[in-house]
């Protein structure tokens, strides 16, 4: 494959656009890993708000505070330089930027279940205890198919964040689009300047990012639809 990019571009151009598509391959891993871990934890987070229990909710709404509150850049560096140097052992540059992703992405993606799952009325709650549901069927069975509704757009929009995100995992190792682009950038070689090189970057976060916002405006514009003729029709 290298070599086909080298005999259509040439050198270095052939050389450089195959290991920024290469590279390409471990961003989108890593945006994967955080969105699944962080919509795992994100969950749990978000369930915790509704619980009965007080100190429940506290701690839900002190982790999504705590995580929101700090940057991702000083998350990385937490797991990426601080932990290992505090321990005195070496972390995988995919563990570190992992773990740092997938908290970030937990506080978020539970603020906005949270949101979407307080938003269907209280009555559908009460409908289901009426009918001797219990909490976990009401949840499976009457709320959460709603709330999907409400939380499709914004989720699909955090993961373009959490793409773009990615580009900082390169601070602590990680070997990523960012970090071969970085490297071809101060390489000194012809025809790798930086005004071509991050352009070109460029290009592939906007192929990776530009269908997924489209998709959540898709999203957004379908589901606000349905609910303004729903609206109409019920009046």
């Amino acid at each position: 494959m290298k070599d086909a990019f080298i005999h259509l571009l040439g050198k270095p151009f052939g050389i450089v656009l195959f290991q920024l598509l290469d590279a390409t391959q471990f961003t989108i891993y890593l945006s994967l890993i955080a969105f699944i871990g962080g919509g795992l934890v994100g969950l749990g987070v978000a369930l915790a708000h509704l619980a009965s229990k007080r100190w429940a909710r506290g701690a839900a709404a002190g982790y999504v505070w705590l995580f929101q509150s700090a940057p991702l850049l000083m998350l990385l560096f937490i797991f990426g330089l601080g932990v290992p140097r505090l321990l005195g052992v070496d972390i995988d540059p995919w563990i570190a930027a992992g773990g740092a992703l997938t908290f970030y992405t937990s506080a978020y993606l539970a603020d906005i279940w949270r949101g979407a799952l307080q938003a269907v009325p209280p009555g559908q709650w009460e409908g289901g205890r009426a009918l001797g549901l219990s909490f976990f069927q009401i949840l499976g069975l009457v709320v959460a198919p709603q709330a999907v509704r409400l939380a499709a757009a914004p989720t699909i929009g955090l993961l373009v964040q959490i793409i773009k995100g990615t580009s900082l995992a390169y601070i602590i190792g990680f070997h990523d689009l960012m970090s071969v682009g970085k490297r071809w950038a101060n390489a000194p070689v012809d025809g790798t300047e930086p005004f071509l090189i991050f352009p070109l970057m460029g290009l592939i976060y906007f192929c990776l990012c530009f269908p997924l916002s489209v998709w959540s405006r898709r999203l957004e514009r379908r589901f606000g639809t349905g609910q303004g003729r729903h609206a109409e029709s019920a009046g």
